[in-house]
């Protein structure tokens, strides 16, 4: 059985629809979720769906029984919340049994600067003393963290940030949806470590170069001083900790903390990974 926790999200929903176009039999996988009503199709697919509530532990035991290789998805939410559900989730994994687990961290995690990779840090510290059988799907940056509000943007005719000149080797959540599949459909997994990111890194003036030439409108880069980019997001009403997490991963991009890029993701999918052109399009479809 493989366990896949966050299965109502938009990552863990694709890792399932992966899973099945793989072949995996729908009775084979299980979607872990917080509200079972909104896996009602894929139920109706013939996967099982199991109450998993973070915040309550009890119900992880239950959702991770039987499991030979469980998806540990990262949560969302502020970062002390976040180590809390990790650890509770590992140590639910350690006392069932789980025989793989499988973690969505972040792309050079031991030494990322990123203020979220402390989250990630932690927890594959817990995965590892837990002695689970484990492998580490250590993900770049989606990007679609730039691309979702790109409509928006091509309106107003600016992208705003804070991050320079600097360069995001992405990947698109597709991408590294799929590859957590490829891994969760392979054996012999247990100490891989995959560090995966795009095979090109852009900036943001080049986000809106792109965005300009498909919609034929004037788009700019307008990059701003950390606080004031901070005051614009907290004016469109984000929560706190997602504007920190924003403003902060700007910054450290404008000092290079995700342009490297590695062939890991490629070499999973058996192909290149999504350009930045064709997410542009995606989006601006959307």
């Amino acid at each position: 059985m493989i366990v896949v926790t966050g299965a109502t999200g938009q990552f863990g929903r694709q890792v399932i629809e992966h899973l099945l176009q793989r072949g995996v039999p729908a009775d084979r996988i299980a979607a872990a979720v917080r509200t079972p009503a909104k896996a009602a199709d894929l139920a109706a697919r013939g996967v099982e769906i199991r109450l998993a509530d973070y915040e309550r532990p009890e119900t992880l035991l239950t959702a991770f029984d039987g499991a030979d290789k469980l998806l540990l998805v990262s949560s969302t939410g502020p970062d002390d919340a976040r180590i809390a559900q990790h650890r509770a989730a590992v140590e639910a994994a350690a006392k069932t049994g789980v025989g793989l687990i499988a973690y969505t961290s972040v792309t050079g995690a031991p030494t990322n600067p990123l203020g979220l990779a402390r989250v990630h840090r932690d927890t594959e510290e817990a995965i590892a003393d837990s002695g689970l059988p484990a492998v580490l799907l250590r993900n770049g940056w989606y990007t679609e963290n730039y691309t979702a509000t790109l409509p928006d943007a091509v309106a107003r005719g600016a992208i705003a940030g804070s991050a320079g000149q600097g360069r995001v080797a992405s990947a698109t959540r597709a991408d590294y949806a799929e590859a957590a599949a490829v891994v969760l459909t392979r054996d012999d997994q247990a100490g891989e470590v995959y560090d995966l990111t795009g095979d090109t890194a852009w900036s943001l003036p080049e986000l809106a170069a792109e965005a300009a030439a498909q919609s034929g409108r004037p788009v700019t880069y307008a990059d701003l001083p950390a606080e004031q980019y901070r005051q614009i997001l907290t004016g469109a009403g984000l929560p706190d900790f997602v504007t920190d997490l924003i403003v902060d991963a700007d910054v450290q991009v404008s000092h290079g903390a995700l342009a490297h890029v590695t062939t890991d993701l490629s070499a999973l999918l058996g192909r290149p990974t999504t350009p930045l052109s064709a997410a542009v399009t995606q989006a601006l479809a959307a």
